[in-house]
């Protein structure tokens, strides 16, 4: 068994994870977006066509990391383990687990799309995949926050 050290890192890059997937959407969607909307749309759409594949990579390997940690906490018993745990942790499965669904949706679905029309210079077609992109991302930065609040805040009532 891991001691409380052990999980503190543990929890620790759980959380690292978390705030660099929501830290950049939250980058991309509230500070990045509207300048970019002042660009002309072979413009714009060859930024996100450089930007996202970068942020991706990151976004896999938070998610790897996320379930990884997640669910071996939970799996080796720390504070009740799977059937014992807070509603909190309850509620961060949940949604994280509906933000990572979307992910995937998102990547191999719009983003494969405007990839593929970026390379063969169809400007309307990954626009209408890029608008697909920033729903997607809206509501994932919206559950992600909401997660990282309920997990921050759980932590101190849920024990």
């Amino acid at each position: 068994m891991m001691g409380d050290y052990g999980y503190g890192i543990v929890i620790g890059l759980h959380t690292l994870a978390a705030v660099v997937w929501v830290g950049g959407m939250y980058f991309a969607h509230m500070v990045l977006r509207l300048p970019v909307t002042e660009m002309a749309p072979a413009e714009r759409l060859g930024l996100w066509g450089r930007v996202l594949p970068r942020f991706f990579v990151w976004v896999w390997l938070a998610v790897i990391v996320l379930l990884a940690t997640g669910y071996g906490v939970l799996l080796a018993g720390y504070r009740g383990g799977i059937a014992g745990g807070a509603l909190h942790v309850d509620i961060m499965q949940a949604t994280g687990l509906v933000m990572m669904v979307l992910f995937v949706a998102l990547f191999f679905g719009p983003w494969r799309r405007m990839r593929a029309a970026l390379g063969s210079g169809d400007l309307p077609t990954a626009a209408a995949a890029q608008g697909w992109i920033r729903r997607i991302v809206t509501v994932n930065l919206i559950l992600g926050l909401f997660t990282i609040f309920v997990g921050a805040a759980g932590t101190f009532v849920g024990y």
